[in-house]
């Protein structure tokens, strides 16, 4: 092991459960009802595939630029009285790799804006070698271009890299690019070809700290 590289949402930070409040507000202004469920539909894709899946889901007419105008804007007013909710685990994980000498990356699917909005709130831009978000990506996951790219930018060949995952999509996005996949369970629990593919599944990044360190 090498490097270990990070999905975002529903793995560092309890961000899911805020986006699903924010679908269900930007629905009921859209007219089309509460949304959040859409959170599931989504996960581990980029603003350009969710797009998609919104057309087929309401339409081809909806504004999926409203659409996210309205979650930003409910995402924002929280942003401004709190800090993002950080996944227990996170800071001694972080810490631990940093100390053992291993690389550390982020690969999600969201904006540049919204992982460096994250990483900053938290405190941690500083800890991780490299960051990759869904506009350095062509193909959104579960294609393996943002893993990919992470490993490019690391000099680490995937192989030698273990992914950190919660989604379907971001987990068949590392197994896709070669990496090991660590899955720690948030909103979505694997489905049985998904648990095929794991190398391990852990209920915490505390978890992921004890195991990768052989304390189990």
């Amino acid at each position: 092991m090498r490097a270990v590289v990070f999905d975002m949402d529903g793995l560092m930070f309890d961000t899911e459960r805020l986006a699903m409040a924010a679908w269900d507000y930007a629905g009921e202004k859209l007219g089309v009802g509460k949304a959040g469920y859409m959170v599931m539909k989504t996960l581990g894709v980029t603003a350009e595939r969710a797009d998609e899946i919104w057309r087929e889901e309401f339409g081809a007419d909806i504004d999926t630029e409203a659409m996210r105008r309205y979650g930003r804007e409910f995402t924002g007013d929280f942003y401004e009285h709190n800090k993002v909710p950080v996944k227990p685990g996170l800071y001694e994980l972080l810490d631990w790799l940093k100390s053992s000498g291993i690389k550390t990356a982020v690969a999600s699917s969201s904006t540049r804006r919204a992982v460096d909005r994250n990483l900053k709130s938290a405190g941690i831009t500083d800890k991780f070698n490299v960051t990759v978000c869904g506009e350095m990506a062509a193909r959104s996951k579960p294609a393996p271009d943002i893993y990919l790219k992470a490993c490019e930018l690391l000099g680490e060949s995937a192989e030698d890299c273990i992914a950190l995952e919660d989604s379907r999509n971001g987990l068949w996005s590392a197994h896709n690019a070669g990496c090991r996949v660590i899955m720690v369970p948030d909103l979505w629990q694997a489905d049985a070809e998904t648990e095929k593919i794991l190398w391990k599944k852990l209920g915490s990044l505390l978890e992921v700290r004890n195991f990768l360190r052989g304390d189990e």
